[in-house]
């Protein structure tokens, strides 16, 4: 339920209110995924200021990162506590709970999910306009059963509220959903609408080959859309497009194709989850 992570820390890092220089550092670092070099900066940054929410908040990303879940949880805990105004950090905090949430057992499974939606809502209403929190709550509302309050009915609600504050996103909200409902007609169907009146416009070639990706369906068309997204420069080390390369010459299949798009994609980022989960699942057969 997740955005990519980088991306998402990214985004975030100009809310440092520390000093330029260890902001530039961590910015590198994280940039770079060191993750524990930038875990160890910023223990120290929180020992020396304890009352610093975006210090913790950043360590607490950091240890998500790095998988140490119930850390991560006491960190974004510290930093909410530190910053109760703070879209952002609950957003954060949420991912940690829902991370956590995947590994544990039933019961706390159950706690931890219900944290998990409450810390994606809770960014919301801090900030309406905070898109990627919206989405966190529709992906959540997506995944999730309704005993802990999943729903496709609230899952659409954010979608309609994401298109209101950005069309593109809003399109790529409607077509997550409709791909989950196996509406795969539907969702093609909102790009189509873009590419008619702008034939290179990247974000829908890259959708339109995600889709294709995961349904299965347009699989040659996929393939086109997402080489021609890569071809642009600043799409070139795309390592999610190029591992929907990968999934998409597995669909055909063509599994010589898909190993080596697998592995150019690791190339990319040789710690992409769904990259090397699928080289090995190749590898296994």
């Amino acid at each position: 339920m997740l955005r990519p992570l980088l991306l998402l820390l990214l985004t975030a890092l100009p809310a440092f209110a520390v000093d330029a220089a260890l902001r530039e550092e961590v910015a590198t670092l994280f940039n770079q995924r060191e993750w524990a070099k930038a875990q160890t900066l910023l223990e120290q940054a929180s020992q020396a200021e304890p009352s610093n929410a975006e210090v913790w908040q950043f360590l607490g990303q950091c240890l998500l990162a790095r998988g140490d879940l119930d850390q991560a949880v006491a960190a974004l805990e510290k930093a909410t506590a530190l910053a109760p105004g703070n879209s952002n950090a609950f957003l954060m905090l949420g991912n940690a709970y829902g991370a956590a949430a995947q590994k544990a057992g039933l019961f706390s499974k159950l706690g931890l999910a219900k944290n998990c939606k409450a810390a994606y809502e809770k960014a919301v209403a801090l900030d309406p306009a905070n898109i990627n929190a919206r989405w966190s709550v529709m992906e959540y509302c997506r995944q999730a059963p309704g005993i802990v309050g999943g729903g496709m009915d609230q899952a659409y609600a954010q979608a309609a509220e994401i298109r209101k504050l950005d069309a593109r996103r809003g399109r790529a909200a409607y077509a997550s959903l409709y791909a989950a409902d196996k509406k795969y007609a539907d969702a093609f169907a909102l790009y189509d609408e873009v590419l008619r009146d702008q034939p290179d416009d990247s974000d829908a070639l890259f959708q339109i080959g995600r889709l294709a990706a995961r349904s299965g369906e347009q699989l040659d068309r996929g393939l086109a859309c997402l080489r021609s997204f890569m071809a642009h420069p600043d799409h070139a080390a795309d390592v999610r497009a190029q591992t929907y390369i990968a999934q998409i010459l597995e669909k055909k299949p063509d599994l010589p194709a898909a190993k080596s798009a697998y592995e150019a994609a690791i190339a990319i980022d040789p710690h992409f989850p769904p990259a090397l989960e699928g080289l090995r699942k190749l590898s296994a057969h």
